[in-house]
């Protein structure tokens, strides 16, 4: 049993002709000019494989001129997987992500540096001075492991958040470039029963990683079936370049055939064309060859489609996910994967403005609903980011997960049968007959069976907006419940075979 997301008929912003066009045109990229290649390893396996590799750069600095044919290309999409499972501690919470089906599932990013904190004060009017109010005010703080643990157990309680990728980025005193991956997956999975979803921080602890994982699935075949974590890779530097040690993360990933995100960010206006074909034809091409050399690397092995275009600030090339080009480029990238059949990871969610607001909710719901109807299958950066993806705010995560609520609501279909109608004949037959003209008795069944949306939970009273006291309250509650830690003998197998965990993490 799997979580269910929610089935929608797609919105279509292309038509299939030209779908085709940009497919064509990342194509005719892919041989002219190319993808710049940075990794030794991958520039053999695509000049073996009958790809043209021209040696460029300086002798003690190589680098590789790739021109990947159709080929290759299309015997890539062809091998990859079109449903791609991520598996849970807990059953239930498994993704069963189909490149057929637009099933859509909400996950959180990015791994961000700052962590808003929220809290409520007590304020006087000058004008009136009898006249008090309770507001939230907000201030920043690193992120932490205890952090961390706080958006995974966060991440456990609200419903409408079905997978964890990691929030913010780790930086105790007591963490390093060695020590960072195992203990940051180890956060995770001990406090979520949810899918687990991170970058590698050192390709050398690739192994650790897994090793924990394996505890925890019970075993290296249960761990295949059951893939409890995945990997993101960002292995294009747009425009056009395969990063050497991202590149040498999603080889060895591949050879272990877990699950991977083929990610790209090209910022329109600045790393890719801004205009809407020309983003997109980029961004497909260098997804398109991060695909390719994945099933180069191990045919069949599970992969995303990641698309993360972004639009450019011309004022000070900041990344900007407010405008409205930031979910064209996205819904045109989620039509590209559909067209291949690729299960699409895509982007909604994300606010420019630093604190939550008006300007927040705004930039965020017009996001997430363009791109989940749009039909992605895993959307992630969807609770709690602010600042772009520089800050996680978890009492924004808990606005988020609301406002989700109510898109999953909207977007799914309606169930409309003869039966249906006919029991809506009846009880307009039956208000006809009464002198008060009220459909009033028929509603609780509609209520108790969970069609009726509830009132909205941070609802303010006459003129004040208590939304964020409200939600602040809410937090904490949902941070007060139990964590669901793993069992006693597990954490004892983790801490005695995986090298670099903290001590002071296992009860965290």
């Amino acid at each position: 049993m799997a979580r269910p997301g929610v089935l929608i008929a797609p919105y279509q912003r292309l038509r299939l002709a030209q779908v085709e066009q940009i497919h064509r045109a990342s194509l005719a990229i892919l041989n002219d000019p190319g993808i710049t290649c940075f990794n030794r390893n991958a520039a053999e396996l695509f000049s073996g494989s009958g790809a043209e590799v021209i040696t460029t750069g300086r002798p003690e600095a190589p680098t590789w001129q790739l021109r990947i044919p159709e080929r290759l290309v299309m015997e890539a999409i062809e091998s990859c997987p079109k449903v791609v499972k991520l598996g849970a501690r807990a059953e239930d919470n498994c993704l069963i992500l189909d490149g057929a089906e637009s099933r859509v599932h909400f996950a959180s990013g990015s791994e961000a540096n700052k962590w808003l904190d929220t809290d409520v004060e007590t304020f006087v009017s000058k004008r009136q001075p009898t006249r008090e109010t309770e507001l939230a005010i907000f201030r920043e703080e690193k992120g932490t492991t205890e952090r961390l643990a706080q958006a995974a157990r966060l991440c456990e309680h609200l419903d409408s958040w079905d997978s964890f990728l990691r929030t913010v980025n780790i930086q105790d005193d007591d963490i390093n470039s060695h020590n960072k991956d195992v203990n940051k997956f180890f956060v995770s999975l001990n406090n979520t029963t949810k899918h687990v979803m991170s970058g590698l921080t050192e390709i050398s602890k690739l192994g650790d990683v897994v090793r924990m994982a394996r505890i925890i699935a019970g075993g290296e075949n249960e761990l295949r079936e059951n893939p409890i974590i995945s990997f993101i890779t960002c292995v294009v530097k747009s425009p056009l370049q395969l990063v050497d040690d991202t590149t040498q993360k999603a080889i060895e990933i591949t050879g272990l055939g877990i699950p991977l995100v083929i990610s790209s960010s090209p910022q329109g206006g600045s790393t890719a064309p801004i205009r809407e074909e020309g983003m997109v034809a980029q961004i497909n091409a260098e997804i398109l060859a991060g695909i390719t050399l994945t099933q180069l690397v191990n045919k069949g092995t599970p992969v995303l489609y990641g698309s993360v275009p972004v639009r450019t600030r011309m004022d000070n090339l900041y990344d900007s996910y407010g405008v409205p080009e930031f979910s064209q480029y996205n819904v045109d990238c989620i039509q590209m994967a559909r067209y291949y059949g690729l299960p699409c990871y895509s982007t909604a969610g994300v606010s420019d403005t630093a604190i939550p607001s008006i300007q927040a909710a705004v930039e965020r719901l017009f996001s997430h609903v363009l791109v989940a109807l749009a039909g992605a299958q895993y959307v992630h950066y969807a609770f709690g980011l602010l600042e772009r993806t520089n800050i996680f705010c978890p009492v924004q995560a808990v606005l988020d997960d609301v406002h989700i609520d109510m898109v999953k609501r909207f977007l799914r279909q309606p169930e409309v049968s003869e039966a249906s109608l006919a029991d809506c004949l009846e009880q307009v037959r039956k208000v006809m007959t009464t002198s008060h003209k009220l459909y009033v008795r028929f509603v609780r069944r509609a209520l108790r069976s969970g069609e009726i949306t509830p009132p909205y939970p941070f609802e303010g009273k006459g003129q004040t907006d208590e939304t964020l006291v409200l939600a602040k309250q809410r937090l904490d509650k949902l941070l007060s419940l139990p964590a669901a830690h793993l069992d006693q003998n597990i954490l004892d197998s983790i801490f005695q075979e995986v090298p670099g965990l903290l001590p002071r993490l296992r009860n965290l």
